[in-house]
């Protein structure tokens, strides 16, 4: 597997729709940077997020996940409480080629703050809006910035394509759109 560079991710968001909306080059004014860098892609989170509270003292339970564990906002900037974390998703939405596993690191902006950035690999074959996982880490809030840079994603090129991608098996997060909470 080797990693892509900024000429064949650029060819493939703006011949192919692989990232749309695309930025083709790193916006930095004055916000958390996004766009196209040399061997990956920054993207933006968009201004829904879901904030985890435990105001029913629930369980979570990825088998039997209830939605009333989150709290819906839209908004410029999301906060979030101390040792908790929010879902959200990417502004961009991906289209994953059949040769290509996508991986997900977070910026060093909000790493360096205590917040943490999950997202599981995008499989060939994949496409929708990447739903994001913040966690805050530290005892205060945290604030995360709508329609700034978030995190990046590293595209690696398999030594073929691959027997069966994500599409083939129709998996169950194919073509989500928005915040996506858990499925069985």
């Amino acid at each position: 597997m080797s990693i892509l560079s900024d000429i064949w991710i650029r060819e493939q968001a703006t011949q192919h729709g692989m990232i749309e909306p695309f930025e083709e080059a790193q916006r930095r004014d004055g916000c958390i940077s996004y766009g196209l860098s040399s061997y990956g892609y920054d993207a933006r989170v968009a201004p829904e997020f879901k904030i985890f509270t435990n105001v029913d003292s629930s369980i979570v339970d990825p088998k039997d996940f209830d939605p009333k564990n989150f709290v819906d906002r839209e908004t410029d900037c999301c906060i979030i409480p101390p040792n908790s974390f929010a879902l959200a998703r990417t502004v961009e939405y991906f289209r994953v080629p059949r040769d290509v596993l996508v991986i997900c690191l977070g910026k060093s902006t909000y790493a360096r703050c205590g917040i943490i950035v999950n997202v599981t690999p995008l499989e060939p074959g994949w496409e929708g809006h990447v739903t994001l996982e913040f966690s805050n880490t530290t005892p205060l809030p945290a604030k995360i910035y709508a329609n700034e840079g978030a995190c990046q994603f590293l595209f690696l090129k398999g030594n073929e394509p691959c027997e069966t991608s994500y599409a083939d098996r129709a998996g169950k997060y194919m073509g989500q759109r928005g915040v996506t909470l858990p499925r069985l």
